[in-house]
């Protein structure tokens, strides 16, 4: 078993997305992996009526999670249990569960408590843009990177245990390169959906920023085993879904991500495909 372990913190059922390949791939090498889940969707979309109502979609979306995570080799998985937010300017914004208002000294005191129980060598969280702007996207980055220090330091939290340092910060990030070629494709098929009007100007990360771009091609097929179990989620018009098996291949096949904090990555070529170079 290795002495390595990667935490992914995410808002929302299905945001694991984002590092898939790449939890499934720790797993298989012994690495401890855990995802922190601010809330449990209930704002989101219902594809299928008979899957969920909106009074049962939280519970429906846990469940999804959890079988997802059961794909991925996902051992450890906390709810911070605030309520989704929806995006802004919906009427979820104004509930006062909503993790869009949640005080944040007290959600990052339940974030700094689970990295010190955990002790995760590299945490993975949104990037600065929220992937596409949603409000707890914005959120948990902030509340994320403000924990990987938090935890270390010995003044913050002092009832939520020991402090504990990871070695390394990322960003799971969309390239604008991949962006463009995402909206592209929902273009030339015209699909009706909300994704489709993404500016991969203001939302994509630049190329250039892309610290890690890890090959996670082998990984592909589970990492579609567990998007499948997100059902509730599956509109047949959002783009991962009407992509070929091709398409599908070699927009799966890669995931990127930005080095934010902890310590600097071998400078070898190898180390931009590996989070834990150097460990």
């Amino acid at each position: 078993m290795s002495s390595l372990s990667l935490l992914g913190l995410f808002a929302h059922p299905d945001d694991e997305q984002v590092l898939s390949g790449s939890f499934a791939q720790a797993a298989a090498e012994g690495i401890r992996t855990g995802l922190v889940c601010a809330t449990r969707g209930e704002a989101g979309e219902i594809a299928d009526p008979s899957l969920a109502t909106k009074e049962t979609l939280g519970r429906v979306r846990e469940a999804e999670l959890r079988a997802a995570c059961a794909v991925l080799g996902i051992k450890y998985l906390w709810f911070l249990d605030y309520r989704d937010s929806g995006m802004m300017g919906t009427p979820e914004n104004d509930g006062p569960a909503a993790f869009y208002r949640a005080d944040e000294g007290e959600a990052l005191g339940k974030i700094v408590k689970i990295v010190r129980e955990f002790k995760p060598t590299v945490m993975v969280t949104f990037d600065p843009n929220g992937g596409y702007g949603h409000p707890d996207h914005l959120a948990i980055h902030r509340l994320a990177s403000t924990a990987f220090s938090a935890a270390a330091d010995p003044q913050a939290y002092a009832d939520a245990g020991e402090p504990w340092q990871a070695a390394r910060l990322y960003y799971g990030a969309f390239p604008r390169s991949a962006m463009r070629k995402l909206v592209d494709f929902m273009e030339a098929e015209n699909l009706d959906t909300s994704f489709r009007s993404l500016d991969p100007e203001k939302f994509g990360i630049p190329d250039e920023e892309i610290t890690n771009v890890v090959d996670v091609a082998e990984w592909v097929a589970v990492k579609q085993r567990s998007l499948s179990h997100h059902r509730t989620q599956m509109d047949p018009n959002v783009p991962w879904i009407r992509m070929s098996q091709e398409e599908g291949q070699a927009f799966r096949s890669k995931e990127y991500f930005v080095l934010a904090a902890g310590v600097p990555l071998p400078d070898t070529p190898e180390a931009r495909g590996d989070l834990f170079a150097g460990l």
